[in-house]
């Protein structure tokens, strides 16, 4: 298959994770075509089941021997509100030398790609092994990240992301902690306020300890690398109350924190909960806190892959403020950089698309990073 056929058939499974049960899908149509293409290009495939039946993560690897190469990426899509696309986001449809298509960007169209690169070598010809890594549930949990961290899988020299980074290196970015905090209350009729005990007016005093706290975080932690050179704290959503006449005894805020690389993400953790879990005590109401994260991750400018990748491309290595998989895959020992063919302004957008003039470039800087740590 050519790499639209390919690129076609991956958009056109549906591989949306979410926090939300109703939404989450699983990612096996995905994984299972991409080990029916490796294997026919001459891998050996496994396929390493999550707890959830429905989700995989995959480890294809051609040839052997210490050392080598991993091209990795996450193969879940977030999820899309249709009415708000003008193509249909599970069709491949080229218009304007662009694919359009779910996943296209972020991150779909790396394995197509990846897998083109793949084709010009058989495994005679490496002497250290290519190991292309799909993973599940990068936009939701790192469920898949983790299973492998976990199961100390795969071992390699170097790790090349396939994330949309517009064809540049990137070696930092910030990480991520997702909070969820929930206020019970008790409701009751709202014409006696002493019938219950108001989430909404501890979520109130949540609200303002939050603001306050978003000032001392950017006051006190600064990097210049960074675009946005301070750890941003951004109040995503909130739900609570059923009715006007109606005290409200049940309330959810979900808000997220993206620290700089060096700050303790444990003692950022307790902080919030230092803050915020006694706020509703005096009011009735019980605040609780639940969270999942990923580490920032930095590498030294002074690695062989940062400098071939800087070669390659012709552009400095860089600094993002989204999170990725690379500080679970530093961990399993390699070296990592970041760099894919999409851009993040289209990641996470309606009409979600690949620039046609991306691919050749990024196809070819494959292949030569596979010359370079696996011939």
């Amino acid at each position: 298959m050519n790499i639209p056929q390919m690129l076609k058939a991956l958009i056109g499974a549906n591989s949306i994770s979410s926090v939300l049960p109703s939404v989450d899908q699983g990612n096996r149509t995905v994984i299972d075509l991409l080990a029916s293409w490796l294997t026919d290009a001459g891998f050996r495939t496994e396929i390493m089941p999550l707890a959830d039946p429905r989700k995989a993560n995959l480890i294809a690897t051609l040839g052997s021997g210490p050392g080598g190469l991993v091209l990795s990426g996450h193969t879940d899509t977030v999820p899309c509100d249709d009415n708000l696309w003008r193509h249909d986001p599970f069709a491949l449809t080229e218009r304007d030398n662009r694919f359009y298509g779910l996943g296209t960007s972020d991150m779909k169209g790396f394995f197509a790609l990846a897998i083109e690169a793949a084709r010009s070598f058989t495994a005679k010809d490496l002497q250290q092994p290519l190991i292309i890594l799909a993973t599940a549930d990068e936009e939701s949990s790192m469920a898949g990240a983790r299973a492998l961290v976990e199961a100390g899988v795969p071992r390699a020299r170097c790790a090349v992301i396939g994330e949309p980074t517009g064809l540049k290196p990137i070696n930092m970015h910030k990480g991520i902690m997702v909070e969820k905090l929930v206020i019970q209350g008790r409701s009751g009729h709202s014409s006696d306020p002493a019938l219950g005990a108001n989430a909404m007016h501890t979520l109130q005093q949540v609200l303002t300890e939050l603001m306050g706290l978003q000032q001392e975080l950017k006051a006190r932690y600064r990097d210049p690398l960074f675009a946005v050179d301070y750890p941003t704290l951004n109040l995503g959503c909130v739900h609570g109350g059923d009715n006007p006449n109606r005290i409200c005894g049940h309330c959810e805020l979900g808000f997220e924190i993206r620290p700089l690389p060096g700050m303790d993400m444990s003692e950022l953790q307790a902080l919030l909960e230092r803050r915020l879990l006694p706020l509703g005590g005096h009011a009735g109401t019980q605040v609780t806190l639940s969270h999942y994260q990923v580490p920032a991750f930095s590498a030294a400018n002074t690695t062989d892959l940062v400098a071939v990748c800087e070669k390659l491309t012709g552009h400095s290595a860089e600094t993002v403020a989204f999170a990725t998989e690379a500080p679970y895959l530093h961990e399993l020992g390699m070296d990592v950089v970041v760099l894919g063919p999409g851009d993040i302004d289209q990641a996470h957008q309606p009409d979600e698309y690949l620039a046609l003039e991306r691919i050749n470039p990024m196809v070819e800087t494959l292949r030569a990073l596979i010359r370079h740590y696996c011939l």
